[in-house]
């Protein structure tokens, strides 16, 4: 069981002793979060009409330049919380009647939230929502609470995942992590509403079809178990965009058309594809601590 030292949870492996210092993810073994409530925003068959029962945790082992999430990865707000806190929110977001627990960037806080879990364990699914840079053994970890997986594969260019994150490797270590996930939860939906399974999401950037395109070719040719694929082109300038050019702009009805084709002419069966429409602010959440 991790104890804060010598810390290897995520790919990074800082190595770096958290109950004295931050690790690479800028948190300490501490939990920390910056809001829960009920998410209406996330594909449909995980909000639902109820809504998803959403917690944001602080920090992040990734750190993409252009985070939605800005404030929560560079560890700017958050609030300490214990294991007994936590399970406790748990049980509040079930009372309100959401249809799952979704853990929003879970990796660097896994062991803690595995004791939350065994506090108080909700009757209804848990949602592991990762950016995909995963270590196989924190997975294992996850995978005795986690029903449903709900990935990010963001790059399968080394160039732009060293160019947006310094992680030159991340093709290689989401694709390993997104394998596992796929072999360990068979897809079970029920009255439109994921109980188990695997959900992988990609989002469109600018200047970035090709890679897109191969992400999905990579999926076509290595989904199992019903696995999802979820298409997404809400990519809004934000984070540290100033840097890059080419990400200060939403993408391109060309762009988005030349993606959605290949989509389509994969017939992958299980797949959604969000409307161009979607580029706003409006899904980026207000944060409460």
């Amino acid at each position: 069981m991790f104890t804060g030292a010598n810390c290897k949870l995520c790919p990074n492996e800082c190595n770096i002793n958290r109950k004295t210092n931050k690790g690479v993810c800028g948190e300490s073994d501490k939990i920390r979060i910056a809001k829960y409530y009920l998410h209406p925003f996330e594909e449909p068959f995980i909000s639902g009409k109820e809504g998803s029962g959403t917690v944001f945790f602080s920090g992040c082992p990734l750190k993409c330049v252009f985070c939605q999430n800005y404030e929560l990865s560079r560890s700017l707000r958050g609030k300490e919380i214990s294991p007994e806190e936590l399970a406790s929110i748990f049980k509040q977001l079930e009372d309100m009647g959401a249809n799952n627990i979704n853990l929003v960037n879970p990796t660097h806080f896994v062991p803690s939230i595995k004791k939350a879990f065994e506090i108080y364990k909700p009757n209804i699914p848990v949602v592991y929502n990762t950016h995909g840079y995963e270590r196989i053994e924190t997975l294992q970890i996850a995978n005795e609470f986690v029903d449903i997986y709900l990935p990010d594969l963001k790059f399968c260019s080394n160039a732009l995942s060293s160019r947006y994150t310094k992680a030159k490797n991340y093709f290689e270590v989401a694709t390993k992590a997104i394998k596992f996930m796929m072999e360990s939860k068979p897809s079970v939906v029920e009255d439109g509403l994921m109980k188990k399974g695997v959900c992988v999401r990609h989002l469109i950037l600018p200047l970035g079809v090709k890679d897109s395109i191969a992400i999905i070719e990579w999926f076509k040719n290595n989904a199992v178990n019903g696995a999802h694929f979820s298409l997404m082109s809400q990519y809004t300038p934000f984070g540290e965009c100033d840097a890059f050019p080419e990400l200060k702009r939403p993408i391109t009805k060309r762009e988005y058309d030349r993606v959605t084709e290949a989509l389509f002419n994969a017939k992958i069966e299980n797949c959604l594809i969000q409307e161009r429409s979607s580029a706003t602010t409006i899904y980026i959440p207000k944060w409460d601590f």
